[in-house]
């Protein structure tokens, strides 16, 4: 079976499950040999900041040596990219062989009425991939909140991360604070240790009480002793242990992100002790993050960020009022209809002269003509388009005409759309 028939048979399954739970996902792996019990995880769960830690710790596990598997989501460009090894997506051949072979025992569940979700089955091929591959240690994010998440099927990690919380999924996670750490906090389990990003102190509180009743360690970011510099679209320098890096993730909150990484990497030096002072200056110059704050051009300076909630918003607002001080530049911009787009409209209201909206391509998205309606509550220069590329090209040229900046925010999905016209027209050299 080629690699466009398995696609189209991995996306033709259920996106979400009939009941919550784990117990399908645990069926089929067992099934299959049960490959996660042969591997030694990082488990990464937060509301933003989950890809950009898991970037680094992925980054710096393989300049240390060891063999790194990395399941992330969602894809930007190619669907591999979701299951790395050594930061390399798992090629489409070997995809679809692992694809194919999964299926197999998709097909004798089906029988049974058992119904296998898209992201239980892709979770499931990503540790036959790690397992084939023979990787040491496997980065592996969370899907989406935690306690029921696909990915805590795994024995005890090695490590624990929470990265920044905030109300984000509410529809499934819950509509407070507390009850989204609540979520998220599902994946510690006795036996392991805890780095986390601090967030809310109610969520903060949360994480206390659950890491006490399980009784493991719990390290908060915060303390981490980085001392950093002024940034640039380059990234931000900082010592660390008097070690001068460059962390090539541009914008302050990655300055977080890279903490709560290196908080993470603190708590496990006795277990993976091949991490060195120099590996992480390595590991962390290395790390590369498409569709954060990515710097596609420098004249004029285009971005791409996949800013989709209020906090993520938020960070990227910051972004743009630090790198591109009194000057309001030109925006594309497309969200997902269940996203909470008026809050995070207020986080760039007054940062762009023009705004272009289009449509994404995922059925949960607003039209070009919805986005524009909420966009006009917000920017007086608005102009919806049906057509990402036609769009990303007008606001090029016209960020180009008027001598500004263009950003493109508003979901990953919208980035990992434009993200190759961007760079087929926009980058530098072209």
């Amino acid at each position: 079976m080629g690699y466009s028939e398995i696609l189209e048979r991995i996306h033709a399954l259920n996106k979400f499950g009939s009941r919550p739970g784990l117990d399908r996902v645990r069926m089929l792996l067992q099934m299959m040999g049960n490959p996660q019990d042969e591997l030694e995880f990082i488990h990464v769960a937060g509301t933003n900041g989950k890809g950009s830690v898991c970037a680094i710790l992925s980054s710096v596990l393989k300049a240390s040596g060891y063999k790194t598997g990395l399941f992330t989501s969602p894809y930007i460009t190619d669907f591999c990219e979701r299951i790395q090894i050594n930061n390399i997506p798992v090629s489409h051949g070997e995809l679809a062989q692992v694809a194919e072979y999964a299926f197999s025992f998709v097909e004798k569940l089906n029988a049974q009425d058992i119904i296998i979700t898209e992201f239980e089955f892709v979770t499931a091929v990503g540790f036959e991939c790690f397992r084939r591959a023979g990787c040491e240690v496997v980065v592996l994010e969370v899907g989406l909140g935690g306690r029921l998440d696909s990915t805590n099927v795994i024995n005890p990690p090695l490590c624990c991360v929470l990265t920044s919380l905030s109300l984000d999924h509410t529809d499934v996670l819950g509509d407070t604070p507390e009850k989204i750490a609540y979520e998220k906090c599902g994946i510690i389990k006795e036996g392991t240790r805890v780095a986390a990003t601090h967030s809310l102190t109610e969520t903060d509180e949360v994480i206390r009480r659950v890491c006490k009743e399980k009784g493991v360690p719990l390290s908060f970011s915060d303390a981490l002793p980085v001392n950093t510099a002024e940034g640039s679209l380059k990234g931000t320098p900082f010592e660390y242990k008097g070690q001068q890096i460059l962390l090539p993730l541009a914008g302050n909150h990655q300055v977080q992100n890279l903490k709560t990484a290196l908080c993470a990497l603190e708590l496990l030096r006795d277990t993976l002790d091949r991490v060195t002072l120099q590996s992480i200056k390595e590991g962390v110059e290395s790390a590369r993050h498409p569709a954060r704050f990515e710097v596609i051009s420098s004249d004029p300076a285009v971005v791409i960020d996949g800013a989709h909630n209020p906090d993520g918003m938020r960070a990227f607002a910051q972004g743009v009022k630090s790198f591109f001080p009194n000057k309001k530049g030109v925006l594309v911009i497309g969200m997902l209809a269940d996203k909470d787009s008026r809050s995070s409209l207020l986080y760039i209201e007054g940062l762009f002269d023009a705004v272009y909206t289009v449509p994404i391509d995922n059925p949960r998205a607003m039209s070009s003509a919805q986005m524009a309606q909420t966009a006009r509550e917000h920017f007086e220069n608005v102009t919806p388009c049906d057509d990402v590329q036609k769009a990303l090209l007008k606001a090029f040229e016209l960020a180009k005409k008027k001598g500004v900046h263009l950003c493109v925010c508003g979901s990953l999905y919208l980035a990992g759309q434009i993200r190759p016209y961007a760079l087929r027209y926009c980058a530098d050299g072209q």
